[in-house]
């Protein structure tokens, strides 16, 4: 009977991704190319990140694994259990008990920590391969600093909306340098990037690609003078359950009434904050 490496994947493909991850860490926002395995899960479902978490995850760490907020996902239910079947780490739902955080379209609404490790799942890691589409030419975009072509895309939304309309994955600076993709993380994430305590690593399975941004790195969001970035405003309405407004809240129906209400996105947090109210009562 063969017995499974510790983190599923063998010792020469951990060795790559940290080395990858190294040089990211050297090189802020820099996409470092690396030799993606194939994983149990289809590409497109979080493989670059979960190479990632695989490469560095320990027997001390404690994982959380999050789905556009949700820690029940199917996505993040079955990251989960192939994490701790090879490795048989803890997991848990909270934020402040996790060392390692690997996530799809979030950043947790508890502020992260030095000695936290935050993990993005990446679609597409190239922020300007809605412009160019060769390989070749964006990387010599990248050594040339020439993102005029990002801040088109920009314009031409203001031109056409009044507004930049990019509403996920929206394009920062990072160390004043290289132009990234955050990960299709909201507009009112990419704050949290900036002079972040925990280290933001960032994998692209599909794409082979990993980056990252160390922590106390200065990330900004694309923006102009007369069109400054903004997040997503939600003036006037409460998470319906915890009334909460100081977080980022999904817009729902109620089936049986029809009504549009409002629930906090980070299911984990508000389910934390339902317990401090009742222990209140």
């Amino acid at each position: 009977m063969t017995t499974l490496p510790f983190a599923l994947l063998d010792e020469q493909s951990k060795r790559e991704i940290r080395r990858a991850i190294l040089k990211g860490i050297a090189i802020p926002g820099y996409q470092v190319p690396f030799a993606s395995r194939e994983l149990p899960i289809g590409r497109g479902w979080g493989t670059g990140g979960l190479q990632i978490t695989l490469g560095i995850i320990g027997k001390e760490d404690v994982l959380k694994v999050i789905d556009q907020g949700s820690d029940d996902s199917v996505n993040a239910v079955n990251i989960k259990k192939l994490v701790t079947k090879t490795t048989g780490v803890d997991t848990t739902i909270r934020t402040q008990d996790a060392t390692l955080i690997q996530s799809r379209h979030r950043i947790p609404e508890v502020p992260l920590r030095s000695d936290q490790v935050m993990i993005l799942q990446v679609p597409e890691p190239e922020p300007l391969r809605n412009i160019e589409r060769s390989e070749f030419k964006t990387k010599r975009l990248h050594a040339e600093k020439e993102y005029s072509g990002a801040y088109l895309t920009l314009f031409e939304q203001i031109m056409r909306y009044n507004q930049t309309s990019q509403g996920a994955d929206y394009p920062v600076m990072v160390n004043e340098r290289y132009v990234m993709n955050p990960s299709p993380i909201p507009r009112y994430d990419n704050p949290r990037l900036h002079n972040s305590d925990a280290l933001i690593l960032l994998g692209a399975g599909r794409e082979k690609k990993i980056y990252a941004v160390p922590p106390y790195t200065h990330v900004a969001s694309l923006a102009f003078e007369d069109y400054p970035f903004v997040v997503e405003k939600f003036e006037g309405k409460a998470c319906r359950e915890t009334g909460l407004t100081d977080v980022f809240l999904d817009e729902l129906v109620d089936e049986e009434t029809g009504e549009t209400y409002y629930m906090c996105n980070d299911t984990s947090y508000m389910y934390e904050k339902l317990q401090q109210k009742v222990a209140v009562k």
